[in-house]
């Protein structure tokens, strides 16, 4: 088994840790802090959840007039769009023109109707990971639960079968693993910002951490 407690610090000094001298980029599109790079690195814990199509689903579920619970072949039935985005890495990281397939996260929703006293979400994963978002951001029109990246599926390190994108955020709001949905009136941190990451990840404001 990881050494949760090793790995959890690793990465966080990672992200405290500045990028190396004369690798910043000078496009306006690159937040402060981040290194471009070409490749798309993998970050995580040393957990890649088995998750096969057969036994793959998607709930949306919590403040919703309507529980969905989709199935691999009901989801690919959904419309389908692709998405051209940059992803920016809280470990000071970013890849320019990621382009993404799947379905629209608001298109997910509004099969839910959500209740009028929704306002945050919870993100759950396959490897029990949680992260939260505001519903609005959620709705952003370049929010997608995602199944390929780059011409081809998603890897099971890349978070597949399935993962959630938040472009506007920092990657660690882009759960992996995508389990679930939960919809609800209050704010709940999840497993990064339970240990110290900020609550909104705006990398254009670098947001990192909650004490900064």
């Amino acid at each position: 088994m990881p050494d949760w407690k090793k790995l959890i610090e690793a990465k966080i000094a990672l992200a405290r840790r500045g990028a190396p001298p004369g690798k910043q980029h000078s496009d306006s599109r690159l937040p402060a802090g981040q290194t471009l790079v070409t490749n798309f690195p993998v970050l995580d814990l040393g957990v890649h959840p088995e998750v096969s199509l057969e036994r793959w689903s998607l709930r949306v579920h919590g403040l919703v007039e309507q529980e969905v619970l989709l199935d691999w072949q009901a989801f690919q039935a959904l419309p389908q769009i692709e998405d051209i985005s940059d992803f920016h890495c809280v470990t000071r990281w970013s890849q320019f023109d990621m382009n993404w397939e799947g379905v629209r996260a608001r298109d997910l929703l509004a099969l839910a109707q959500p209740l009028a006293d929704a306002r945050h979400v919870t993100l759950h994963s396959y490897d029990g990971y949680t992260t939260n978002l505001s519903l609005e951001a959620l709705l952003d029109d370049d929010v997608i639960v995602a199944h390929s990246v780059l011409g081809a599926p998603l890897s099971k390190m890349h978070g597949g079968p399935v993962r959630l994108v938040v472009p506007k955020r920092y990657a660690w709001k882009s759960a992996k693993w995508l389990k679930a949905i939960e919809l609800h009136a209050e704010d709940r941190p999840g497993f990064w910002e339970e240990r110290g990451y900020h609550n909104e990840a705006d990398p254009w404001k670098e947001e990192r951490f909650s004490r900064d």
